[in-house]
């Protein structure tokens, strides 16, 4: 469980108590509720976290909103949303290994997370990370609900595939964003695990292009 849970779920419980002891049990069973669904909130659930090196995996849980093509700075990426619900695991993770080049906090708005706006109006954390010579990157995007967004990994520091690196509270969204030669695994509807899910594949330099492709499929098993 994340640290933040027991530090809510205490507080909720105390005042449980307290309302219960000065107003009476069933007044007292609303902050035990709360203290009961926070704790639920914050689990962090151990995840099977995929050894293909080329595999990118899903940094949320939640349902893929979208799949698409976009322009960032000039540059074609490809772009996998994926909308977290308040009852999804919120921790975040990495979608793969390598070293954190890049971190940008935008202050914003607290649109809907399904909202298409929200992808650049809403407070965000934007992650870049270079694996092997190849970027991706990542958004941590606040919802209605959320409103904190933690990340927990410095510039320079390395970081592997599926470890913690961070939570939204509450309602948000995530984006991963591509080189446009990945291999998506992935469509709109599909539901994701943070760390477990692949949902994509870094394309195969030149070299490797002839191949054979069964070797390719064995490694990814």
């Amino acid at each position: 469980m994340v640290r933040d849970g027991y530090y809510y779920g205490l507080i909720l419980l105390l005042s449980a108590l307290l309302v219960g002891w000065l107003a009476g049990s069933l007044w007292g069973l609303i902050p035990l509720l709360l203290a009961i669904f926070f704790l639920w909130f914050f689990r962090d659930p151990e995840r099977p976290i995929p050894h293909d090196p080329d595999a990118i995996v899903s940094p949320a849980d939640g349902r893929v909103t979208h799949v698409d093509l976009v322009e960032v700075a000039g540059e074609r990426r490809q772009r996998i949303s994926i909308f977290l619900n308040v009852f999804d695991v919120h921790v975040n993770r990495s979608p793969v290994r390598g070293i954190v080049r890049g971190l940008h906090y935008q202050p914003g708005k607290f649109l809907n997370a399904m909202d298409p706006r929200s992808a650049e109006s809403n407070e965000q954390n934007t992650v870049t990370i270079e694996s092997e010579g190849r970027t991706v990157v990542f958004k941590q995007i606040a919802g209605i609900l959320a409103r904190r967004i933690v990340f927990t990994k410095k510039i320079g520091e390395m970081v592997e595939r599926g470890e913690r690196v961070g939570l939204i509270k509450f309602g948000s969204r995530t984006d991963v964003l591509l080189e446009e030669g990945a291999e998506i695994q992935v469509k709109r509807g599909d539901r994701v695990k943070g760390g477990a899910t692949i949902l994509a594949f870094f394309s195969r330099p030149q070299s490797q292009l002839s191949q054979p492709t069964v070797a390719r499929a064995k490694g990814r098993s």
